[in-house]
């Protein structure tokens, strides 16, 4: 209970603190934002500000707070640790300076933002990579809400028909402007998601067979896998996140002021840090022991454990309740992935996204080949997604680094975004070497290639900011 509280006020006092710090070394003004500027009615829309933090929160909360915290948690409570350092020294920082950079640019893409201030090069790359990693996405969050809607339902609504009804709501949501499905149905959303995260950690609380766990280093992993990098990257979306940095644009196009971006940007993060500090201390505590959770998980699936936990701390209304918030948060990701795909395929191919015929054009392919993923089996697709995701964190963060450069920030204020960069150029190189669907390199071999990588990472940085010092000396 103490390490849970101490949790929740870290979070609390890193958005208080660290948010404020963060929004002080972006320095954001007066300037027109994208919503005022452009205001094309489909994408660049004003919404309020509430709004637009609901929007952020379900669009980056996907199934990844959830299933990622459930199975991060079979390492103990360790996985805390992470998730409050992550949220507030890597992905809070990461989501504020994605958006708030996409807004400074006309609410371009991640893709397009990396060509800016990485290179041609690296804009061409991550117009491929963006658009894989947001179709995985966008194919885990139709195939785990699916699940978990079939577990609701009689057995002639099985999982094949919740995909279909999900894919149709896909094409509307990507294809219809932002303030007509997702302005009205989130705000409703996101009442369900808070209510259902209160509910199951106030079971947690005061039903009196359940524990919450205190903070150990311990490696409580039954299977043996290492800490490091394999939490690192099943707790993405709860800590962490290069998803986040599609998603982030897609808000960036809504707000009015650059002073909402604190309150938007890095407060969804902090609160979906929250959401996966609720998921893994509940799934410990209902099942005791990390060895129970890793059997339920292996057993039941990710769906199966959230059913159970939900049932088993609510009970059937309850449970029913906080099942339909677990569905609400893939589902609002996975709208907005495919809208972010069909954006970053719009900047590529020129498309103008004003006729909805041009819409079309991009949409039904992309959900097309969605239906197809959707027949691959989920933990496949979870892992592919999961190491992509941290990946293109790495490099969003990268991109904020060479932002905070070009804009003649010193080097000390650069450390804001370079450090967690070079901490996720370790956690992706690492794990890639190590992992199944990797090369299934050694701890001995990848280890110390996972850290010269990110040392290689941080020295060319350093390089480059000399570099750029040195030539505002000359002018």
């Amino acid at each position: 209970m103490i390490t849970f509280i101490f949790s929740i006020l870290f979070l609390i006092l890193g958005y208080e603190i660290y948010g404020r710090f963060t929004e002080k070394i972006f320095g954001p003004d007066d300037r027109k934002t994208p919503a005022i500027e452009i205001n094309d009615g489909v994408d660049c829309v004003p919404l309020k500000p509430w709004k637009s933090f609901v929007i952020q929160l379900l669009n980056i909360a996907g199934t990844g707070p959830i299933f990622g915290a459930l199975m991060g948690a079979v390492f103990g409570p360790v996985a805390f640790l992470w998730i409050i350092l992550g949220s507030v020294l890597g992905g809070a920082v990461h989501d504020y300076m994605s958006g708030m950079i996409s807004e400074r640019n006309g609410g371009k893409s991640i893709a397009e933002l990396s060509g800016i201030y990485l290179g041609r090069g690296a804009k061409h790359i991550m117009r491929v990579f963006s658009v894989v990693l947001l179709l995985l996405c966008g194919t885990v969050f139709v195939t785990s809400p699916a699940s978990l809607l079939a577990d609701l339902t009689p057995g002639f609504f099985g999982k094949t028909f919740w995909t279909v009804v999900i894919l149709v709501y896909y094409i509307f949501a990507t294809l219809l402007p932002i303030d007509k499905i997702i302005g009205r149905l989130y705000p409703i959303f996101g009442i369900i998601l808070i209510i259902m995260a209160v509910g199951i950690i106030g079971g947690v609380i005061f039903l009196p067979d359940y524990t919450l766990p205190e903070l150990s280093l311990e490696n409580m992993n039954p299977k043996g896998l290492p800490v490091w990098p394999y939490m690192f990257v099943t707790i993405a979306c709860g800590a962490i996140s290069g998803f986040h940095a599609t998603q982030s644009p897609v808000v960036a196009k809504c707000i009015t002021e650059e002073k909402q971006g604190r309150r938007i940007f890095y407060g969804a993060m902090i609160a979906e840090g929250f959401i996966a500090l609720v998921w893994a201390a509940a799934g410990i505590a209902f099942y005791g022991t990390t060895q129970g959770l890793s059997g339920a998980l292996d057993e039941l699936g990710q769906s199966g454990v959230v059913y159970n936990i939900s049932t088993g701390l609510l009970g059937s209304i309850g449970g029913i309740f906080a099942v339909v918030g677990v569905v609400v948060c893939p589902v609002t990701s996975g709208d907005t992935a495919f809208r972010s795909a069909r954006l970053i395929l719009a900047e590529w191919t020129g498309l103008d996204q004003k006729s909805i015929k041009k819409r079309l054009i991009i949409t039904l392919p992309l959900l097309g080949v969605s239906a197809i993923l959707t027949q691959l089996d989920f933990n496949v697709l979870w892992r592919y997604f999961s190491w992509s995701n941290q990946t293109l964190a790495m490099i969003a963060l990268w991109v904020a680094t060479a932002y905070l450069i070009k804009n003649n920030k010193n080097i000390w204020h650069s450390l804001l975004t370079s450090l967690p960069a070079t901490f996720m150029s370790a956690v992706s190189m690492t794990y890639i070497l190590m992992a199944p669907e990797g090369f299934k390199l050694s701890a001995t071999v990848a280890y110390p290639c996972g850290v010269a990588f990110s040392l290689a990472c941080f020295g060319f940085y350093i390089f480059v900011m000399l570099k750029s010092k040195k030539e505002e000396k000359v002018i």
